[in-house]
């Protein structure tokens, strides 16, 4: 970084030294910031600074020689369009150019752009260079003493970015792909919805314009005049499959021409329509419309009362529940616990409003939680924030709940999410797998629309006995995954089979009454390049309380206690049913043959056994779940010799074993 740093300042020595700073440009950039036209206040922040005015792509001078910002009288005018040129950059989402403006902002020494730093990071975070942006939020940390809003964010910003670098590492089971019709025209394109047959969704493509002339004015009255903008967000109703090639867009005049309107949302009976519209001069509010006779158009907006729109205060996104009882709405109304909130009212049968009721801290933070979808069915909500750890901007999390209590929201992670922002979801009329998502993943300014498919793995196999290797039926298999636990009971033919939207680790887990259970983990590695995981089958092994189990292949040291590397191998079976069986106590024995004093061998045997359960401790097997005990030769389960007195070698080997037994469960 610093000899891109000493590059950008060589470059720009030249230009620097001959440019004649453009004082009315700057004035004219600040009115337009002020007035959040931060696309036009970037043109002529780049206009101050004798930069090209093309907004992409264009070439930068830079950076700035210190000694030569020491020496300028105008290196104030100089570092302030610097600074808000980055600002203008990123607040209307380019941070591709952002992140080199803001490279030269963190330069400044002066304390009023010690914010630079911070953004820079952003920037880098927002333009997946996730490893420079730790870097550049722990540089910020380390000369930001002030313990505030943006340390707080600093610290959860490196936390996101630790987050997705390992999601970009292990993507999940999304397929998406960017709508390529005229749905994504110029400008914004965002909140789709479905409706019947038609598809509807929000654009602030141009629209025409008479020549409208329009003042901007700043706190200091400055002035600029210019033609009305031609972006103005509105409702667009989409005729036809909005998958294909060609489809028809029209716009929906459902506010009068001075108001911007956006978020269309249906009530289940089809009679009526919420939308969000605003001025230029006033907060956002919800509208409710009516069917008219005719079943198609509709009727004037209705600004909705005081349990939704709050006089000084914006409420916006409504989305009507699918059974029709609740409207859900995001404010940033008093009551809330940050910004904008997400709120729920409950919908009478004649269509009134109870009073709104905040989703609370579980679903809410302290920054932006807006624009939700909850099906009734399932009873999970998917909304968008950028209040939590996630891959940055907004990020969609889903929670399960009844409107009482809601479980912790879980981050969809990537490819369903990306660096930039991720919002507004509405399923496909085909399947609740897939549907519609707004992104500005692919653009430098501006939100798209995407279709979005979940994929699915298959996990299947077989549980048996392992003295038997019969199908055992009524055995439950149970799959963990990061996301969801899923139970399956097998029938007489012991198979079991799980369809799940991941391909992160997870574990099955076989159990039946006096059996074993039996653990088996799979790694991304096993899943990542499949689409149906055959797993091996899987075996249980009965047991009963008390009745003991020969450990096979146990073997010792000659007349010693001391376990063979071999057979440390073999106890690790043990070691399995311990950890896959964590409620089971045990009891592990040793036996030997009658060769020898009795008073030895029952020494000899209980040294073994106690060796045994030493080795179960040192690989983690907690010691109040095992006893050891020796029964030297007192428990044969052969003959030692024959019945005539014959050596019995047979007999003998049999003699000498490790056994154990479940004690407890």
């Amino acid at each position: 970084m610093k000899l891109l740093k000493t590059l950008m300042i060589l470059c720009l020595f030249t230009t620097a030294a001959n440019a004649q700073f453009v004082t009315n440009s700057k004035r004219v950039a600040d009115v337009y910031f002020q007035n959040k036209e931060y696309y036009a206040a970037a043109e002529y922040y780049k206009k101050a600074l004798q930069i090209s005015p093309d907004s992409a792509g264009f070439v930068i001078p830079y950076g700035f020689e210190n000694k030569i910002k020491e020496e300028s009288p105008k290196k104030d005018d100089y570092e302030y369009s610097v600074f808000q040129l980055a600002e203008s950059l990123r607040l209307y989402k380019n941070f591709t150019d952002a992140e080199k403006w803001y490279a030269i902002a963190t330069e400044f020494t002066n304390p009023k752009y010690i914010l630079s730093t911070f953004w820079y990071a952003e920037t880098l975070r927002a333009n997946q260079n996730y490893n420079e942006a730790i870097t550049a939020f722990n540089r910020f940390l380390a000369k930001y003493k002030v313990n505030d809003i943006y340390s707080v964010k600093a610290k959860s910003e490196i936390a996101s970015c630790q987050f997705a670098l390992y999601e970009l590492r292990y993507p999940r089971l999304f397929m998406l792909s960017k709508l390529q019709n005229d749905i994504n025209d110029k400008g914004s394109n965002y909140t789709p919805t479905l409706k019947g047959g038609s598809f509807y969704f929000t654009s602030s493509r141009p629209v025409s314009t008479s020549g409208k002339k329009e003042v901007l004015t700043d706190k200091n009255n400055e002035k600029v005049t210019r033609k009305e903008t031609p972006y103005l967000n509105a409702v667009y109703e989409v005729s036809g499959n909005p998958l294909t090639e060609n489809v028809s867009v029209k716009k929906l005049q459902v506010t009068s021409k001075d108001r911007e309107s956006a978020a269309p949302a249906f009530h289940p009976n089809g009679k009526l329509m919420y939308i969000t519209s605003w001025t230029a001069q006033n907060d956002k509010k919800i509208y409710q419309l009516n069917i008219g006779a005719d079943g198609k158009s509709w009727s004037d907006p209705i600004e909705l009362g005081g349990q939704v729109n709050v006089k000084g205060f914006s409420s916006i996104q409504p989305f009507v529940t699918k059974d029709g009882k609740y409207l859900i709405f995001s404010s940033n109304r008093p009551g809330g616990s940050g910004k904008f909130d997400l709120w729920y009212c409950p919908l009478r049968g004649d269509g009134s409003l109870g009073q709104a009721i905040n989703f609370g801290n579980t679903i809410n933070t302290t920054e932006d939680d807006q624009a939700a979808y909850f099906d009734s069915r399932t009873n999970k909500l998917l909304y968008s924030s950028n209040g939590r750890v996630g891959m940055g901007g907004f990020d969609f999390f889903e929670s399960e709940g009844d409107f009482t209590k809601w479980s912790e929201p879980r981050n969809l992670g990537y490819p369903f999410n990306s660096s930039k922002d991720d919002i507004y979801f509405t399923p496909s009329p085909v399947s609740e797998n897939e549907g519609y998502i707004s992104s500005d993943r692919e653009s430098l300014c501006c939100l798209e629309m995407f279709h979005v498919k979940k994929e699915f793995l298959t996990v299947k196999g077989t549980i048996l006995d392992c003295n038997t290797l019969k199908p055992l039926s009524n055995a439950t298999v149970t799959l963990t995954d990061s996301l969801e636990v899923i139970k399956f009971v097998t029938d007489e033919s012991g198979k079991y089979a799980f369809k799940i939207n991941t391909n992160r680790k997870i574990k099955i887990t076989a159990e039946k009454e006096k059996y074993f259970s039996k653990v088996i983990n799979f790694s991304y590695d096993d899943l990542a390049k499949k689409d149906t995981l055959f797993s091996p089958d899987i075996c249980l092994v009965p047991f009963e309380m008390d009745k003991p189990i020969v450990l096979k292949d146990i073997l010792y040291e000659f007349d010693k206690a001391t376990l063979t590397e071999d057979s440390k191998t073999k106890l690790d079976y043990l070691y399995t049913i311990m950890v896959d069986n964590p409620k089971i106590e045990i009891e592990l024995s040793a036996h030997t043959d009658s060769k020898g004093v009795e008073i030895y061998n029952l020494d000899l045997s209980n040294r073994r056994a106690k060796s045994c359960v030493d080795y179960l401790i040192s690989k983690g097997i907690d010691i109040n779940r095992m006893t050891s005990k020796g029964y030297g030769e007192t428990v044969p389960i052969a003959p030692n010799e024959f019945p005539n007195g014959k050596d019995n070698p047979e007999g003998r080997a049999l003699n000498r074993r490790t056994e154990f037994k479940v004690t407890k469960k």
